[in-house]
């Protein structure tokens, strides 16, 4: 577990998690929110975002966390493990609402600088679809992956943190 990604729905934790599998591995972690935003909500272009992962996925030790559909083959092709969030729309929705209150008028620590936290009716509605629109696609490929590559599907707040907890202990315990 050197090169991994964590994708999922918004307010899933991909961020949360990521932090703590880097904590844990002493892994560098990239939060695609915070490489591909700009101040003000501007985004990156597609080419950018491209050549920038092209780049970090050549180090020997990463993690990301974030969705990017049209960047997602980079990390997928390149990631020795696949972490899949597949938490509940309504928990997710929750935690997207909270996130707002909780950094209101400020920028999260996994965003970038200047893109103070917001929240509009297509996220909100992009969250609510995710289990229809996304996941389908996202579990079709996993399949095709799990071969290759090992495939992580957590499908609850609590499956994540016995997860975190066991993957500590098996390190602490070496």
């Amino acid at each position: 577990m050197k090169r991994i990604t964590v994708i999922g729905s918004g307010g899933s934790g991909k961020s949360t998690m990521a932090k703590r599998l880097g904590s844990i591995l002493n892994i560098d972690v990239y939060h695609l929110d915070a490489l591909f935003w700009k101040p003000g909500w501007v985004g990156t272009s597609k080419e950018e975002q491209r050549k920038v992962q092209q780049k970090l996925v050549k180090q020997n030790e990463w993690i990301f966390d974030g969705n990017y559909g049209g960047t997602m083959d980079i990390r997928l092709n390149n990631a020795d493990t696949i972490i899949f969030l597949n938490i509940s729309r309504i928990i997710c929705l929750i935690r997207i609402i909270k996130r707002r209150i909780i950094y209101r008028n400020k920028t999260r620590p996994d965003m970038a600088q200047g893109c103070e936290e917001r929240l509009d009716k297509e996220f909100v509605k992009w969250v609510w679809n995710y289990p229809k629109d996304k996941k389908p696609e996202i579990l079709k490929r996993l399949e095709k992956e799990k071969e290759e590559k090992e495939i992580i599907i957590l499908s609850s707040p609590k499956e994540v943190e016995k997860f975190l907890v066991q993957l500590e202990e098996s390190i602490d315990g070496n």
